[in-house]
């Protein structure tokens, strides 16, 4: 009857320790954590406590035991190894496999992306919209050019380092590692045959950023631009002022600018391109990539002038001889009036 007894009482200890077993496996290792949505993303600023994570992950992730949560992150002493970043959490994740993810800092890159630019101001605010530092941070950073004068930037042509396109970075970057990055990316794409077409070009890679900035703006067409390219480099040839009313829009800090008067050719700066010859300092904007390659692979012509068509095509009637340039002009301005277009 002893036996017996001992029988039973060994069974349901074995049974009670199966469910204590089982419930600490459930609650550790099992199926505990449920995302919003598919491969939710969790941010981790910089300096967050430990509180602040449990604030952020009960936000995006649905927790059914918070205790066992802090309990598993207290024994594997994550409140002392927080590390920030943009993680990925895929559903149905334990609590043991989400403090190992976030304890790692295996966090999944952003992509940024940026286009359109036409100042440093505009262009902090773009990339601090899509990681943690935010645009006063890298305005400062880009307004230092001690910051950046070893690697041969200034402050006026700084802004040719980022080419418009996307690219992949911690969100977390702060603004010198951004800065790091899209050096690594720019010396990329400054490879030997780009290199070298410039230097048959007689100019260095800024300078065809500069170049290329200003033809952005010209050319709405894109098939335009080697054409408009081979006129500019021309005029460079020649000693003759590009005369280009993008540069004067940039000088006069106003692109709204939809018709250039007289009275505009008069701003006093280095990026008047009617009062000085050759290139102005710096890009009047982030060139684009077609951009950089029509300079690269500029039309080779004999056009000194163009002006844009009466037609508003967005194309350009193209001269070689200045009485032509003016016939082309004249018939621009006159459409111009008539469609009541006086600034």
């Amino acid at each position: 009857m002893k036996q017996k007894k001992l029988y039973y009482y060994l069974t349901g200890a074995a049974i009670a320790a199966i469910v204590i077993v089982f419930v600490i496996y459930r609650d550790l290792a099992g199926i505990n954590i449920i995302t919003k949505k598919n491969n939710q993303a969790i941010y981790i600023p910089t300096g967050s406590t430990f509180e602040q994570v449990l604030d952020t992950l009960e936000s995006r992730l649905v927790i059914n035991n918070r205790k066992v949560l802090i309990w598993v992150a207290k024994k594997k002493h994550y409140p002392a190894l927080i590390k920030p970043g943009r993680y990925i959490i895929k559903n149905n994740l334990s609590y043991n496999s989400l403090i190992n993810l976030l304890r790692s800092g295996k966090q999944s890159p952003v992509k940024i992306a940026f286009s359109d630019v036409s100042s440093l101001n505009q262009l902090a605010g773009k990339i601090g919209r899509q990681i943690e530092a935010d645009s006063s941070k890298i305005m400062s950073f880009l307004s230092d050019d001690s910051n950046y004068a070893s690697d041969g930037f200034n402050k006026a042509n700084i802004i040719s380092l980022f080419i418009p396109n996307t690219y992949e970075i911690y969100w977390n970057t702060n603004a010198r590692g951004l800065y790091m990055r899209l050096l690594k990316e720019y010396r990329s794409f400054w490879n030997d045959q780009r290199l070298s077409q410039a230097k048959e070009k007689g100019l260095d890679p800024k300078e065809v950023s500069t170049l290329a900035s200003i033809i952005d703006d010209e050319a709405s067409k894109s098939d335009e631009k080697p054409r408009i390219a081979g006129v500019y480099l021309n005029r460079l040839k020649l000693g003759i002022p590009l005369q280009a009313d993008p540069t004067i829009k940039f000088a006069l800090n106003n692109n709204s600018i939809t018709r250039i008067l007289k009275k505009n050719l008069l701003v006093d700066s280095p990026y008047n391109t009617y009062e000085h010859s050759g290139l102005p300092p710096g890009p009047i904007g982030c060139a684009t990539i077609s951009g950089i390659d029509a300079v690269l692979n500029a039309e080779k012509n004999d056009y000194l002038y163009f002006a844009a068509r009466a037609d508003f095509s967005g194309y350009h009637n193209f001269s070689r001889t200045l009485a032509e340039h003016i016939r082309y002009a004249s018939l621009y301005q006159k459409e111009l009036n008539k469609r009541k277009i006086f600034k």
